[in-house]
């Protein structure tokens, strides 16, 4: 059952139409590296579509009706966007859920430090990555620092032309024989992900200003850490922040630069973070591509933080977000009661929209050849995830995935279905267990992906198409 390979079937419009998709999704990868980012960028995108707030609806008592479109979002972090339909929101939704952090390194509470005339950064790693992937490559600084004052400030260093950038240092091969001898997983220690971000030390004009501003103690800090002691200054005049405001801050170093085209055909798109902001943003694109039709059932767009360690957390997935919005809107429709609301969540059905690991020739023996997804054949359904066992997994229901089957062979949206490499090879999952429990149809779903993890992941331009006409359908599909 080998699935045809998408390309073949666009004729020169459908190729204009997936080469303006791509341009618009690696903008938004390229602009939006963090959790953060992407719910600011799906809000901001869902309110020029027309989308009300549902904190404000809330507060105003507005009440809701087919049609309806609303948004709320959860610490800043995760955001969910729902499209009334015209059947009551108890008789189920279609729902398609992705998740909006990726792996990347975290700057620790306390950072900060001075060793043999560099100033550094200690971080602790987010997620699942192969820690020697991490050096010796152009990284940025994203994130928030929340001062005592209620002042919030964005930082974002790296990722403009005329910014510098931060790295972490990798050994020379000349003196790299005992730790080429070490296994990939000790190659380099997590707690040796420490980013360079300065060498010059404070000179002796600003130690001087620094003794008489802030007092004897900061004058001898300067002259004990002085390059440490310059990059304070440069951070207290560029963004107003000290020292002590890391305790409360929110920065994440993420691999610098631009999402690119890859390939002589500029077939594919090569960038950081697509596990799994390729699926969030398909997804969102479905969702507002509803426009202001009315869908049949209730639409909605879900894109959660911390699926990478586990979906927990207030703004993961495994939190009451989720259906304490949904019976927030039900309240607001008239359909207030808790038997309603669990009636909605068992009637509903989602695509857990998360991506799968692309075969890749340089590592066909994980792989299995004829349960594998091939880049540039579609969009991808797992109907198991988990690990050897299927440990971890959701596993759809054989009538569901016929469902889901005919969905999509009636909007001729290419699709292959696969399973995360050899059954005793490793494994991986996603948030498809989690809305499953309350007896919802659930099946994952995405699109495949070479280097998953890496600071530079790889996808189909083929597959990205795809799984945005994939989407559309399944959120218009009717009962």
């Amino acid at each position: 059952m080998e699935r045809e390979v998408a390309w073949k079937k666009y004729d020169e419009a459908s190729l204009d139409e997936l080469e303006a998709l791509a341009v618009d999704y690696i903008d938004f990868i390229s602009e939006n590296k963090t959790e953060r980012e992407c719910a600011a960028a799906a809000i901001a995108a869902a309110e020029d579509a027309g989308y009300d707030s549902l904190a404000d609806c809330i507060a105003a008592g507005t009440p809701v009706g087919p049609g309806s479109k609303l948004w709320a979002c959860a610490q800043g972090k995760a955001v969910i966007l729902v499209h009334v339909g015209a059947a009551p929101i108890s008789e189920g939704m279609n729902i398609l859920g992705a998740h909006i952090d990726s792996p990347r390194l975290d700057i620790k509470q306390n950072p900060l430090y001075e060793t043999n005339d560099f100033a550094l950064l200690d971080t602790h790693y987010y997620g699942g990555i192969k820690n020697y992937q991490w050096t010796a490559l152009p990284l940025a600084l994203h994130g928030v620092v929340a001062k005592t004052d209620g002042e919030v400030v964005e930082v974002n260093i790296g990722d403009d032309p005329a910014d510098p950038v931060f790295c972490v240092t990798d050994l020379l091969p000349h003196l790299g024989s005992q730790q080429m001898d070490k296994k990939g997983s000790k190659v380099v220690e997590g707690e040796d992900l420490d980013v360079l971000v300065g060498n010059r030390p404070l000179a002796a004009t600003d130690a001087d200003e620094a003794d008489d501003s802030a007092g004897k103690a900061e004058g001898d800090k300067a002259s004990k850490d002085p390059v440490k002691a310059y990059v304070l200054a440069l951070l207290s005049d560029k963004y107003g922040i000290a020292e002590e405001d890391f305790l409360s801050a929110e920065l994440e170093v993420v691999p610098a630069g631009r999402a690119r085209d890859l390939g002589f055909d500029r077939s594919m798109v090569i960038g950081y973070g697509q596990d799994d902001r390729v699926c969030a943003y398909t997804s969102l694109a479905a969702q507002l591509a509803l426009g202001d039709d009315t869908p049949a059932r209730t639409a909605v767009c879900v894109l959660v933080d911390k699926e990478e360690i586990g979906s927990v957390g207030a703004s993961g997935m495994a939190s009451m977000f989720f259906e304490n919005t949904i019976a927030e809107i039900m309240a607001l429709a008239g359909e207030s009661s808790p038997l309603r609301l669990r009636r909605a969540l068992t009637r509903s059905r989602m695509l857990s929209s998360d991506v799968s690991a692309g075969f890749d020739p340089a590592y066909a023996s994980v792989f299995e050849a004829k349960n594998s997804a091939y880049l540039g054949r579609g969009l991808v359904f797992n109907k198991y995830t988990g690990a050897r066992g299927k440990s971890g997994s959701n596993d759809a229901s054989a009538e569901y995935v016929a469902l889901v089957r005919r969905i999509m062979d009636d909007a001729g949206v290419s699709f292959q279905t696969a399973e995360l490499g050899r059954v005793d090879a490793g494994g991986g999952g996603t948030i498809a267990y989690i809305p499953a429990k309350y007896g919802m149809d659930v099946i994952d779903s995405g699109v495949p992906v070479l280097s998953m993890h890496s600071p530079w992941e790889v996808t189909s331009k083929a597959d990205i198409y795809e799984a945005r006409r994939g989407y559309e359908a399944f959120l218009r599909a009717e009962g």
